[in-house]
């Protein structure tokens, strides 16, 4: 019998699995901590793992080979990733790092594998996360050219509230302004100067290491000069 307390059973995944299906993978799930700045794989390297931040706040990204530095996506805690890999069966494309102490769930490809052949409510869930991550990722390609820092930060708050690839977030998310620099790939003055200017505008509120979104919509459209 699992345990209702048990965190990783409200995970949007696990939500429709009949108990003995969750009891099945449950038991080959473990967890893993890092600390802040540590990589939990490099690109290149094979992590047979789905991943799933139980707490804590990771980076996705590569360097190109010209040498340009570029972050997909900055992953909060409810988000699971690299289903994308496991599924293609085929090492990281990406590094990903820790920005602060983190605590990860590892589920074995093994039993990934097993839920992604014989569970339609698993299926389902990965056809939403996959097209999510889709759009999430041509997104990030549009702001490479976006040099306006407002709009970069703006379009990242959106994101990272995301209610399919991060579930737990809500209307707030727990990030300051150094991570909150480091996923948008901008200097922490920048991120300050762009918050205040967002605030004042009347789209988000800033508190100790939160940032609170009024409108989600209208931060992912951000443009300069369109409020």
């Amino acid at each position: 019998m699992v345990a209702i307390s048990d965190p990783l059973r409200r995970c949007v995944w696990a939500a429709e699995l009949p108990d003995e299906d969750f009891a099945r993978v449950r038991r080959s799930i473990v967890e893993r901590k890092y600390a802040k700045g540590a990589y939990v794989c490099h690109r290149g390297d094979r992590l047979d793992f789905w991943t799933g931040v139980v707490d804590g706040l990771v980076k996705m990204s590569a360097i190109a080979a010209s040498g340009k530095a570029m972050t997909f996506a900055g992953i909060g805690r409810g988000s699971w990733f690299g289903e994308g890999s496991l599924l293609k069966d085929e090492a990281r494309k990406y590094d990903i790092v820790a920005l602060r102490d983190t605590r990860l769930a590892l589920m074995p490809k093994a039993s990934f594998n097993w839920l992604a052949q014989n569970s339609v409510a698993f299926n389902r869930f990965l056809v939403r996360q996959l097209n999510e991550r889709m759009g999430l990722f041509i997104a990030t390609v549009e702001q490479d050219r976006i040099h306006d820092p407002v709009a970069r930060v703006a379009r990242n708050i959106a994101w990272l509230l995301n209610p399919v690839l991060y579930p737990d977030a809500g209307k707030s998310i727990a990030i300051n302004q150094e991570e909150l620099g480091l996923v948008a790939g901008l200097s922490r003055a920048s991120v300050n100067k762009a918050l205040q200017d967002l605030e004042s505008e009347g789209l988000i509120r800033v508190g100790p290491g939160t940032i609170e979104a009024v409108d989600v919509a209208r931060l992912a459209a951000y443009e300069r000069g369109q409020e």
